[in-house]
């Protein structure tokens, strides 16, 4: 049997010891993918017979871990597997540690910092650390912003392929928070193309009004998206755009810090594979 997709898992996965096993192997595959996944390109990807994908497929869908598009012959990854996600994400056991330099990054800039990731085409809030300024905007661990008008979701955005992001926008119409919220999809993706040769992304007041917010990608995986950002907001009264352009270097240490906790964690678990 060939290699499935890369960084996924190999056909030892796809051909593991229990049920359980090949079917979670099957997710990692389409977790895997920057666009939805067909039973025919499945079966050319795992080289597993079509009635035999079928089946692992309806059995992924009727628990709620994949879902089918309206032509009925794509899956994408389902409710269910999401929250999953966001909950591994909010509570695993690095949550202390990236809580310490989220709060460190308080301490040295003054103003909120949060660590978020995408959850469909919603910014989910897994931590956040307010600053002791009187005047500030709160939002919890849990709080969800549209993607199109959040800094953070235009860099998770900003990774994707122009097809898969349509996709994903094309099922949540770009509502306007403010005057200030990009709404036309020619606009976002102009924005997003700096996003993409900056490496940072800004929420300039399209949120919510008087907010200012900088965002940058906490680095992954040479070769694989990032699935977390760091962001820092604050009334646009304390953080101009200009000042919040000086607050970068201190967000990227911070994303550097972040991202080697990650990949010690990740080096751990392959020890002990």
């Amino acid at each position: 049997m060939k290699l499935v997709h890369e960084g996924a898992v190999d056909a030892t996965g796809l051909a593991g010891d229990t049920p359980a096993i090949r079917l979670f192997a099957l997710l990692e595959v389409i977790a895997g993918r920057d666009r939805m996944a067909s039973l025919q390109g499945l079966a050319e990807e795992t080289g597993l017979p079509k009635p035999t994908l079928h089946r692992m497929l309806s059995q992924l869908e009727g628990a709620g871990l994949l879902q089918r598009e309206g032509d009925g012959r794509h899956y994408g990854i389902g409710v269910r597997m999401r929250r999953l996600a966001e909950q591994l994400l909010a509570n695993d056991t690095l949550h202390g540690a990236r809580h310490a330099v989220l709060r460190r990054l308080v301490d040295e800039i003054g103003e909120s910092c949060n660590l978020t990731a995408l959850a469909g085409a919603e910014v989910v809030y897994l931590d956040r650390v307010e600053t002791a300024a009187p005047l500030r905007f709160y939002l919890h661990p849990g709080s969800r912003v549209p993607a199109h008008c959040s800094a953070s979701g235009k860099l998770f955005l900003a990774q994707m392929a122009p097809a898969q992001r349509r996709r994903l926008l094309a099922h949540a119409p770009l509502e306007a928070c403010t005057p200030r919220t990009l709404t036309d999809l020619d606009a976002l993706d102009a924005e997003l193309a700096r996003v993409r040769r900056d490496g940072y992304a800004m929420d300039n007041e399209e949120f919510l009004p008087g907010l200012q917010c900088v965002a940058v990608p906490v680095p992954a995986a040479e070769g694989t998206r990032s699935h977390l950002a760091v962001a820092v907001q604050a009334p646009v009264m304390r953080l101009g755009t200009e000042k919040a352009l000086q607050l970068l270097p201190a967000l990227r240490r911070a994303a550097a810090a972040l991202g080697r906790i990650d990949a010690e964690q990740s080096g751990a678990v392959a020890g002990h594979a």
